[in-house]
């Protein structure tokens, strides 16, 4: 491996053991330091001397320098145990037409290497298979961290148990699960979601809601069936979510360091409800699943709960309805003064992340906060939306809500 140049804010890998993405946004500008074990060319074109080519790639072919403007521009490289390094920045939105913004909510990175360096004529080789792609959110990732941090913490799951997954295009399975007894309140810290490697094909997202306090079940026989076969079963448990993933998401996942999810002690949730969603187009039968989600769970209270405000329009025909011929088509929601004033605390509410979903239609999604008649602000804005790349969206400043 090679050691970054700086500290920076983000990081991912963009392929195990051969490529890693080191990135900050300051301002309007952005610095990458791009990792590849190769010796040769990587993304955009290096050589011994260390300089970088601004190209554009229209098909699939050998990108084309970008003779407009020079938008691109290396700070340092080098090459080291098998791998070679290049840092270099641009604006987020360099205004040249043959260059994509950097816009917030899901940006598709691509990467490509060679093994060898251009030629004389400054040409790059063919990569044929030695290229890769990652959709990730780069201006508020929310860096996932390693499982090593938590190895001392007590831990909590809620999964299936041997599941059959029916062979039908979409399954929604839901389970009432009980929390652990704790005897003093704790915060669940971090989670992680268990997919079953056999099974990344079929597992799309899973929910975690909150059940009222109010809600009994007997604790030796929990609701545990397809969601419409036990709806009247769950109707306590269908309001509040404590949290969630859904496809293309990381696996782990750390709250914010101030803050903590309840659990135990004077805490009245006790009860949960996992809905899982399958996606089996090709309907297969007899897979069994046991994939769900784990917890890590500390005594060292953090200073704040952690809680989910939901917030849209219901997936109904009544909250949801596109006319036929329609290429673009804005839905919106709207929770309104009377809610707010009912459900957020006079010294407000800290809002730290952002998780847009919406079904394959969605292209676009955001929040706005609105006073008096005005929108003041964004809450989130993902300009650009994939539904098969959904990720908890942590917000570059914290935003306060009020009444």
């Amino acid at each position: 491996l090679i050691k970054p140049m700086m500290e920076y804010q983000y990081s991912t890998i963009l392929e195990s053991e051969m490529a890693d993405l080191y990135w900050t946004v300051k301002n309007d500008e952005i610095t990458f330091e791009l990792h590849i074990k190769t010796l040769g060319w990587i993304a955009l074109g290096i050589s011994p001397d260390m300089f970088l080519k601004d190209r554009y790639a229209y098909d699939f072919a050998t990108p084309v320098l970008d003779n407009t403007t020079y938008d691109w521009f290396v700070i340092m490289g080098k090459e080291e145990n098998g791998w070679t390094a290049i840092q270099f920045t641009r604006k987020l939105d360099t205004c040249d037409i043959m260059d994509v913004p950097i816009t917030s909510g899901t940006n598709v990175l691509i990467f490509a290497y060679g093994l060898t360096d251009p030629d004389e004529c400054d040409e790059i080789h063919y990569h044929d298979k030695r290229k890769g792609s990652r959709i990730i959110p780069l201006l508020s990732y929310a860096n996932p961290p390693d499982e090593s941090k938590f190895k001392e913490l007590n831990t909590f799951d809620f999964r299936l148990n041997n599941y059959i997954v029916p062979p039908n295009d979409t399954t929604y399975h839901c389970k009432i699960y009980k929390i652990p007894t704790y005897k003093e309140k704790r915060h669940a810290i971090a989670h992680k979601m268990l997919i079953d490697d056999e099974n990344r094909d079929l597992v799309h997202h899973l929910l975690i809601y909150e059940c009222d306090p109010s809600a009994m079940f007997d604790d030796k026989n929990l609701p545990d069936d397809v969601c419409d076969n036990i709806y009247g079963l769950l109707q306590l448990c269908m309001s509040n979510i404590a949290t969630g993933w859904a496809v293309g998401g990381d696996v782990m996942v750390e709250f914010t360091p101030e803050a903590g999810y309840p659990v135990g002690g004077d805490f009245p949730i006790k009860y949960y409800l996992i809905q899982m969603h399958y996606d089996n187009p090709k309907l297969i039968s007899n897979r069994r699943d046991s994939s769900g989600i784990r917890f890590y769970v500390t005594s060292t209270l953090r200073e704040h709960d952690l809680g989910y405000l939901t917030l849209g329009a219901d997936s109904s025909p009544v909250g949801i309805v596109i006319p036929a011929d329609y290429d673009r088509f804005i839905i919106d929601g709207y929770c309104n003064a009377n809610f707010t004033k009912k459900n957020i605390p006079a010294t407000g509410i800290t809002v730290v992340s952002a998780f847009p979903h919406t079904h394959l239609q969605g292209k676009t999604v955001w929040t706005k906060i609105i006073r008096n008649n005005t929108a003041i602000q964004y809450l989130f804005n993902a300009d650009s939306y994939d539904f098969n790349y959904q990720y908890e969206n942590r917000l570059p400043e914290k935003i306060q809500l009020y009444p």
